[in-house]
């Protein structure tokens, strides 16, 4: 495995060759000298170098020194860092074998599993002996070296959550299948991905140190060159790489001349009150910010070859770092960017200006004898006002990578033991309906040994107390159910635009999973006229008749499109129900009318109190409402609004509204449940 890991390295791209990213390629290397500075993220859109990044600095990654043989690549000069296995062996032993490797290169696939990443039982071994066995996962073999995932806003949210807090601990630790195990884990993080394909969740971008967009915007000769370079590489890749053998070996070099000096890096209390004043100045949530600035800007001492922190340094922390976490970014008008020009200095004598320049001189002489005698410096100005305004243009390329990462949120997911993707084991709660192969042989290993001893006729033992049952998780789509009153004069205006909006939403619906229904309500009762569906073709037919006209029962229109949305939920398909209701919310038809119940003579039936209960009940069952008002009136009623109020949906009049602005807002409100 060492030697294709070798030659994996040999053959990458290098990292000089790539055109422009000076603020990646800055950050990659700071990383490098200092891989417990908290990982780097790089977003970007296909064809920006992400990847070729990500493995080009795994090239500059100097060899690694282990104990020989030793799967998690403990340092031997480290006890405190082994692992569990590593200190029982080696605890009173001093002559402890060692090798040299090159340092590791590990990718995490999208669809990997809990136990492929954090490590399980190993059946085999564990049959053997008899008892647990851990088998190491993608984290042990990472240690020390890279740890690369591509598409990390698409990987599952439960094992990502789980890999970064290993890698916050330094250590991954297993309790699970009578297995209790920890070994070290401190590999450099980088992830790459693409914000057009998904956004990431603010929780893992706080988790990585730095965080930059790779989307700028490059010249044209420096695409030009960009090209050059990739057929130039694609044609011969030895003889491209030989052309920066020389950069190569020196950057190789200065990661391991600042690794060493990174161990006598000091940064002062003035310096780190400044980073926390940029860092408030700017807005940024939590203190991960300050922490992983103060890494950066030592480690950006270290790789000059210095020992003291300096002002550049900590401008660059702030710009690696901070910036691309602040809530504010306002940019100041450019007129308000440059300073007015100072005053021309009134004429002097000749005589006054051949004194003026000695004084000047010795002025010189005695500040740089200052400066000599000064502690490290702090940035003259700041680079927030105190409303978290950019004073410097310059660094307007760092907000604006920042303004370009994705928002928060995630597509909801269905989990259930019968469809979907295969996440994880667990312990089953009744009637088993899929098999954890995997996990069930791991948890019945360790007693196959006591076992045949009472079925020598069977080679495997699988016992009750073993099964283990899948957890399995798919995307889940959306139900929008339209309600419409098609009573009154405006009725087919409303009918029309709701027509619209319906297909307009189930031309996206195929991505999203999504699915449409519509209910209109007129006389005394209120018909389900489009079933949910994701199909144009049913919708188009059923919305060839378009009924008008009659009294407003808008419970009953109501009712039906919950009873519509929790059926669609049972179902397994939908994970969340928008009701989008277009009326005026003035129903007249109580409820016990449309149900064909009998109403006591004599009684009148509280309405407006009904309609509140049942928008009560909506916002109970975890449904979204929506009352789009489309009456022309001068004086409003303002119920619709008190009924979206007590339902905790939205409340929009719009006399004009059209099949693109229902559509819209619907989307909306789904995009709103799902974040």
């Amino acid at each position: 495995m060492n030697t294709i890991a070798q030659n994996i390295r040999n053959i990458s791209f290098p990292l000089t060759a790539v055109v422009g990213q000076e603020a990646i390629k800055l950050a990659l290397l700071l990383a490098a000298v200092d891989p417990g500075l908290g990982g780097v993220a790089i977003a970007g859109r296909r064809g920006t170098a992400k990847s070729v990044m990500a493995r080009g600095i795994h090239n500059l990654l100097p060899p690694i020194e282990i104990i020989k043989g030793n799967i998690f690549n403990c340092d031997p000069s480290n006890p405190g860092e082994w692992d569990d296995l590593t200190q029982a062996l080696y605890e009173n032993t001093d002559n402890i074998p060692t090798e040299v490797i090159p340092a590791p290169f590990v990718q995490i696939p999208l669809g990997v599993t809990e136990d492929r990443l954090l490590g399980s039982v190993d059946v085999e071994e564990s049959v053997k002996k008899g008892e647990p066995v851990f088998q190491p996962g993608l984290l042990a073999q990472a240690h020390r070296g890279v740890l690369y995932i591509d598409e990390l806003n698409l990987l599952d949210d439960q094992i990502s959550n789980q890999l970064l807090t290993a890698l916050s601990d330094g250590r991954n630790q297993i309790e699970r299948e009578g297995i209790s195990f920890q070994h070290p884990c401190k590999p450099l993080l980088i992830a790459t991905y693409n914000p057009d394909e998904g956004p990431l969740r603010e929780h893992l971008l706080d988790r990585i140190a730095i965080t930059l967009s790779a989307d700028g915007v490059l010249a044209l000769d420096q695409r030009v060159s960009a090209v050059e370079q990739a057929i130039a590489y694609s044609s011969s890749p030895q003889a491209f790489i030989s052309q920066y053998s020389d950069d190569i070996d020196g950057l190789k070099t200065d990661i391991i001349l600042a690794r060493e000096w990174l161990k006598e890096v000091k940064i002062s209390q003035d310096q780190i009150r400044y980073l926390v004043q940029e860092a408030i100045r700017g807005v940024v949530e939590g203190q991960r910010a300050e922490l992983f600035a103060v890494r950066v800007a030592k480690a950006a001492a270290a790789l000059e070859g210095r020992n003291v922190v300096t002002a550049d340094d900590l401008r660059r922390a702030v710009e690696l770092v901070i910036i691309p976490r602040a809530t504010t970014v306002e940019v100041p008008p450019e007129d308000q960017m440059q300073p007015p020009p100072p005053p021309p200095p009134p004429e002097q004598p000749q005589d006054q200006d051949d004194q003026d320049q000695e004084d000047e001189e010795e002025d010189d002489q005695e500040e740089e004898e200052e400066k000599q005698q000064e502690p490290p410096g702090i940035p003259e100005e700041f680079v927030f006002d105190i409303e978290g305004v950019i004073l410097d243009p310059t660094v307007l390329y760092f907000a604006q990578m920042a303004q370009r990462q994705g928002k928060t949120g995630s597509r909801s997911m269905i989990f259930s033991d019968d469809r979907g993707r295969y996440i994880k084991p667990m312990l089953p709660k009744g009637k088993v309906r899929r098999i954890a192969v995997d996990a069930t042989l791991r948890a019945a290993a360790p007693y196959q040994k006591s076992r045949r001893l009472r079925y020598p006729e069977r080679v495997v033992v699988v016992e009750q107390s073993d099964i283990r049952s899948k957890r399995l998780a798919r995307k889940a789509g959306a139900l929008i159910v339209f309600v419409v009153d098609a009573s009154g004069s405006m009725a087919l205006n409303r009918m029309q635009a709701a027509k619209g909006a319906v297909m307009r939403l189930l031309t996206e619906a195929y991505e999203n999973r999504d699915q449409v229904a519509l209910i209109p309500f007129r006389g005394e009762q209120a018909d389900v006229l489009l079933p949910p569906t994701k199909s144009i073709t049913l919708a188009k037919k059923r919305l060839e008749t378009l009924p008008c006209g009659g009294g407003s029962p808008l419970s009953h229109g109501l009712t039906q499109a919950v009873h519509v949305g929790m059926n669609a939920k049972m179902s397994g398909d939908i994970g969340e129900v928008v009701i989008v209701a277009i009326t005026d919310g003035r129903g007249n038809i109580p409820l016990a009318k449309s149900l064909g119940e009998t109403i006591p003579e004599g009684e009148k039936p509280d309405i407006k109190a009904e309609l509140l209960e049942i928008a009560a009940k909506i916002r109970g069952v975890g449904m979204k409402l929506l009352v789009i008002d489309t009456e022309k009136k001068f004086v409003s009623t303002g119920f619709g609004k008190e009924l979206a109020k007590v339902a905790g949906g939205k409340y929009y009049q719009l006399p004009k509204a059209t099949d693109q602005a229902i559509a819209g807002m619907a989307k909306s409100a789904i995009a709103d449940m799902r974040s």
